[in-house]
């Protein structure tokens, strides 16, 4: 039994090893093998190298739109500089600049010029604040008199009711832009704290929006008392170096001394002229002391849009942009954009409803307008897009209450064309579409 069991142990051992050899000398069968595998690897090559050319085309095609809108603009007296960017998912389509930096000399607008952002810093401030609550440093729901103790609003019953939240959706219950005179005139955010005494509120905490500077930078004093770190350490430290935000700041005297900077304007009799950079806000950077360039703002849309998760979870960052009080009325000029549903804010951010002309589908812009020393910006970020516009001017300009929706108009029409190209089978490199 014992030699049987050997002899068939020998029998299949040497059907299998002729197999084997049969199938690696098969010149029919090998040569199927390598043809699928060479076949594979060629088409992957070719929609690797569609992609690649198209992406170019679109870049290519998108820089000329965009350059003819800016330069039409500047021709036109419209604006002196402008520093753009526009992201479209991990890429940075566009960080440039056009225009100058200071009319009265050629020193041009390029990607790396810095620019006053005014109020977009609220929204880094929202931002901060939800990564601070996602670690549980911090609630959206803690009350404001915890962390400043000399910080009154009404009655004491009223003051108990003011939250993080509130301070950074503007729905405390004071007047429109209480204190903002003193935030410009220098004084402290503890000074200008213990003054909200004086204030008569005009609604419930949480119940009506009332535009804000000074109370929202009231959240910078709340994080600093919670972490332990002002907040332009905390900025530096979680966003601006593991983005490699190299040209954004929040003093006065490192903007005074950085070469590559923009100069504000006004107008004159016959032309835009410049004028000095203020010290204005740099008391309130939570509410509006950043600057920032174009590029850093395309860094800057990129994580907003979830792509950089090492540094801040997609669900957290989200947090900011969840509605949290209705802004009423037809008035404001975002509410006049095309598609225009409802407005909102959220932490630092207003959220935007709006229709496509195509659909009824209903969208979502994340969006903030900032305004100071006569620079003039804004930033919308479309998360169902996976899409980013920043627009930082050196003059207050007509064109930032439409340049959004316009870019957005443009950008549309130039993915538009590519689509038309792949449906019709055509490519402006030729590269074949399988």
């Amino acid at each position: 039994m014992q030699r049987f069991k050997i002899f068939v142990a020998i029998i299949i051992f040497t059907l299998a090893l002729f197999a084997l050899t049969k199938s690696v000398n098969d010149p029919v069968s090998n040569s199927e093998s390598k043809e699928s595998i060479s076949s594979h690897k060629t088409k992957n090559t070719l929609i690797d190298q569609k992609e690649a050319q198209l992406y170019k085309w679109q870049q290519q095609e998108l820089k000329v739109a965009i350059k003819a809108y800016f330069d039409k603009a500047i021709a036109s007296g419209e604006i002196v500089g402008a520093g753009v960017s526009i992201v479209k998912g991990d890429s940075i389509l566009i960080s440039g600049g056009f225009g100058k930096r200071n009319s009265n000399t050629n020193a041009g607008v390029d990607g790396q010029t810095v620019f006053r952002l005014g109020s977009l810093s609220k929204g880094f401030t929202g931002i901060l604040a939800a990564d601070l609550e996602n670690e549980g440093i911090l609630d959206w729901d803690d009350k404001v008199s915890d962390y400043i103790p000399g910080f009154q609003l009404g009655d004491k019953n009223n003051t108990a009711k003011i939250t993080l939240a509130n301070l950074l959706s503007h729905t405390s219950g004071a007047p429109y832009h209480s204190y903002t005179n003193l935030i410009e005139a220098g004084l402290s955010l503890t000074d200008i704290a213990t003054r909200f005494n004086e204030v008569v509120p005009i609604s419930n905490p949480g119940s009506m929006y009332s535009y804000q500077n000074a109370l929202f930078a009231l959240s910078g004093e709340m994080m600093y008392k919670a972490t332990g770190q002002q907040i332009t350490t905390s900025l530096e430290d979680r966003f601006f170096k593991p983005l490699e935000m190299c040209s954004t700041t929040m003093d006065y005297e490192t903007l005074l001394h950085t070469e590559n900077v923009a100069m504000p304007h006004y107008r004159g009799r016959s032309r835009w002229k410049p004028k000095k950079l203020t010290d204005h806000y740099f008391n309130a950077v939570a509410a509006g002391g950043i600057n920032a360039s174009a590029l850093d703002m395309a860094r800057w849309m990129r994580f907003l849009l979830g792509h950089n998760p090492e540094i801040m979870s997609k669900a957290a960052i989200k947090e900011a942009f969840n509605p949290f009080i209705e802004i009423k009325g037809h008035s404001k000029y975002y509410q006049r954009w095309p598609g225009h549903i409802s407005s909102y804010y959220g932490f630092g951010w207003r959220i935007h409803k709006f229709t496509e002309d195509d659909t009824n589908q209903e969208k979502t812009i994340w969006h903030h307008g900032g305004s100071v020393n006569d620079f003039r910006n804004e930033i919308a970020v479309y998360p169902e897009a996976d899409l980013g516009i920043c627009v930082l001017l050196n003059n207050n300009s007509r064109l930032a209450k439409t340049v959004v929706p316009d870019l957005y108009r443009i950008i549309q029409q130039v993915y538009d064309q590519a689509a038309a190209k792949i449906a019709f089978n055509g490519n402006p490199y030729n590269v074949p579409l399988l």
